[in-house]
C-alpha cells in the first residue's frame, strides 16, 4: 500500500542539519507513527512521503517554510532577569522548558541586554533552518476504526478526547499524556 490520504504510517528516522548535526531520531525499535492528512509531523516531510510504500528509503530535505518555519523576530521578547532563579548564570544559547498556554514550550535565551533584561526566542528551536530527513517506511496500512474516529472527533492523536477537551489532553476522560491536543 502506498502512502497516501488518511492511512497510518510508522517509519524510522534520522534528523540532521545542514551542518550534520544529529537533531534527532527515532528510538531503536520504536518507529514514528501518524496519520496522514491529520498534521501530526511537519507538512513539507509528509507531502514528500505520499506515494512511499514499505521498504522505501529516502532521504528527504525540507526547507524552513515547510518545516518548523522562518524565524520570526517578533518571538524575540525582553523579560526581566528575575524571572529566572537568582543562582543560575544565563547565557545566550542556554534552553529552558516552559509551561505555556498549549502546552510544554521551548524557551532560548538569545541575548544578556543588561544585567537586569534577558531576550529570549520563543520560536521553534529548528524554525529557520532547513531539515535533512533519512527516512525508513516501515508500516503503511488503513486506519482502525478507532483512529477513524478519533479524527471525526477532530481530534488526531488517538486520545478519545473530544472537540470541547481539545488543548488539554489531560483532562476527564481523555487518557492521553501527550499533550497533543
Amino acid at each position: 500500500m502506498d502512502i497516501k490520504e488518511k492511512v497510518y504510517v510508522a517509519f524510522n528516522y534520522l534528523l540532521t542539519l545542514d551542518s550534520g548535526e544529529e537533531v534527532d531520531k527515532s528510538p531503536e525499535g520504536k518507529p514514528l507513527g501518524f496519520i496522514t492528512g491529520a498534521g501530526q509531523i511537519i507538512p513539507g516531510l509528509e507531502k514528500e512521503m505520499v506515494g512511499r510504500t514499505v521498504g522505501d528509503s529516502v532521504k528527504i530535505s525540507v526547507e524552513p517554510e515547510d518545516g518548523y518555519g522562518l524565524v520570526n523576530p517578533e518571538l524575540f521578547q525582553e523579560v526581566k532577569r528575575d524571572q529566572f532563579p537568582p543562582d543560575l548564570e544565563l547565557k545566550p544559547g542556554m534552553t529552558f522548558q516552559s509551561q505555556g498556554p498549549q502546552g510544554p514550550m521551548i524557551i532560548n535565551i538569545k541575548e544578556m541586554k543588561d544585567e537586569d533584561t534577558v531576550v529570549i526566542d520563543l520560536n521553534h528551536p529548528l524554525a529557520g533552518k532547513k531539515l535533512h530527513f533519512d527516512i525508513d517506511v516501515v508500516e503503511v496500512r488503513d486506519l482502525t476504526s478507532e483512529e477513524s474516529e478519533s479524527l471525526a472527533s477532530g481530534c488526531a492523536c488517538g486520545c478519545d478526547c473530544s472537540t470541547e477537551q481539545q488543548g488539554d489532553c489531560s483532562s476527564d476522560g481523555c487518557d492521553s499524556d501527550s499533550g497533543c491536543c
